[in-house]
């Protein structure tokens, strides 16, 4: 008897596997790769990554498997034929991409995977994938090492993750972590030059994604622009009338663009958020013992939905209710990693401008402290974007200045600009004979606009560029 119930509870062992595997999909992806040095270029790249089918007939996968693409093609496990696909939603925000099929063939006789809830610790896990190194399908186990927040590589934002120790290698993105027979995560990144250390996007990440998208639009994971200071110091808790048994966070610095801005304010002491008490080093238990950022309670909103701060000030406590409006790039001047876009320029008698993005700083690996400086500064109503030249393209009319290389520019014309856009426009419309540009520092660009428009077309064809601006 005892023999016969183990040899059930193994073709049932068997019988599961074999339908998870009915459901993992290998992904094609040809994707445009842009190049934030020399703007008006991009290159083709040929990769592959994993994905699930899930609920609804789409494919579940990591923004980054997709991003940039300009043609996909999927293949199920034990199948030869590819399908062209599409991305129907995505966010670059938590690294996660639903995918559609345009021939439903494709689906007939796979089961779709369903979501489970957040593992604990210690948990095994089997992932799921295509990893380089072989064509077919690899499964490799492990367990749930930890979970708290981490920087997600493909957006530079922090969310909650969980980091396992089954082995992860490029292609397996996308893939599922199964436990129990559902998804526990998605595969997101690994740390090189590790011994099986590689992080999943967490069910509840996923299930929050979903949600979103039920309307048919993705609106995004909310971020409220506040920066806090952790209150571990005896000494400033006293000075700020907190008891002993008293802890939490306290607000530094609010962004002007945030929907708590003029309702929290400077030096508030953040007790609690949502009834769960924030501890001095800005951590909240999210499950028994487990600790992460108190904005794990943040990230379970969606936009439109309020939180509730107890809020130590003065040395009275008050509640106050902020409603979650805006993400990330809302807050920020200089917004989180940006793709599926192709960069923004303008080429002026060959004076290269561009918006200063993170993509940028992160190509070129500049050590400026300005632009570093910029890159941790809040937006405003008066400024939105920073403007830097980029490059000068050598021409004898703009000799002197073909040294300058990723210049903040603040003024022109001793006027300021919100934007990219105000920017372009406060040259292209001047009535000046010369267009002066500025720094805080005091450094100044000369250009000569008639000789600038004079010598454009034969800058751009000397350095084989087809246009002077990008599509603004």
């Amino acid at each position: 008897m005892f023999k016969l119930l183990l040899l059930i509870v193994s073709i049932f062992i068997l019988d599961l596997s074999a339908d998870i595997k009915d459901s993992i999909v290998k992904i094609y992806t040809v994707s445009k790769v842009p190049n934030y040095s020399i703007p008006w270029n991009s290159s083709l790249r040929r990769s592959h990554g994993s994905g699930t089918i899930i609920n609804g007939n789409r494919i579940l996968t990591n923004a980054h498997v997709v991003a940039n693409q300009t043609f996909i093609e999927v293949k199920r496990y034990g199948k030869t034929r590819r399908y062209e696909a599409e991305v129907e939603f995505i966010s670059h925000q938590v690294d996660l991409a639903l995918l559609k099929v345009k021939n439903q063939v494709f689906f007939e006789g796979a089961d779709s995977l369903e979501l489970g809830n957040l593992p604990q610790t210690q948990q095994k896990v089997s992932v799921y994938g295509f990893p380089m190194g072989g064509n077919a399908l690899s499964v490799s186990s492990g367990i749930v090492s930890r979970i708290e927040h981490t920087r997600y590589a493909h957006s530079q934002e922090r969310f909650l993750s969980i980091q396992i120790d089954a082995a992860v290698n490029p292609g397996n993105s996308g893939g599922p972590a199964i436990s129990d027979g559902k998804i526990v995560g998605v595969v997101m990144q690994q740390i090189r030059k590790s011994q099986n250390i590689g992080y999943l996007v967490p069910s509840n990440i996923v299930k929050h994604f979903l949600v979103d998208i039920n309307d048919g639009k993705y609106n995004g994971f909310g971020d409220l622009g506040i920066a806090t200071q952790k209150m571990e110091n005896k000494a400033l808790r006293d000075v700020y009338k907190m008891s002993d048994k008293e802890t939490g966070v306290m607000l530094i610095d609010i962004s002007p663009k945030s929907s708590a801005f003029g309702i929290l304010k400077v030096g508030d002491v953040l007790i609690s958020i949502d009834n769960h008490n924030i501890n001095n080093d800005g951590t909240v238990e999210f499950m028994p013992e487990q600790y992460t950022s108190y904005n794990y309670y943040i990230d379970q909103k969606q936009l439109g939905n309020s939180v509730r701060f107890k809020v130590l000030r003065d040395g009275y406590k008050k509640d106050i209710d902020v409603s979650v409006l805006n993400i990330a790039d809302d807050n920020l001047l200089v917004d989180t990693l940006e793709h599926d876009v192709m960069p923004r320029y303008f080429i002026f008698g060959g004076y290269v401008f561009t918006p200063l993005t993170r993509n940028l700083l992160a190509t070129s690996r500049s050590t400026l402290l300005s632009l570093r400086e910029a890159s941790s500064e809040w937006a405003s109503d008066k400024r939105e974007e920073v403007v830097v030249l980029l490059k000068v393209l050598a021409d004898q009319s703009n000799r002197g200045d073909h040294m300058f290389s990723l210049w903040m520019i603040d003024q022109v014309n001793s006027k300021t600009f919100k934007n990219f856009y105000e920017f372009k426009k406060l040259i292209q419309n001047t009535d000046k004979q010369y267009i002066i540009l500025q720094n805080n520092d005091g450094v100044k660009v000369a250009i000569d606009k008639a000789k600038a428009m004079e010598v454009e077309n034969k800058i751009l064809k000397r350095y084989s560029i087809r246009s002077s601006s990008s599509e603004l």
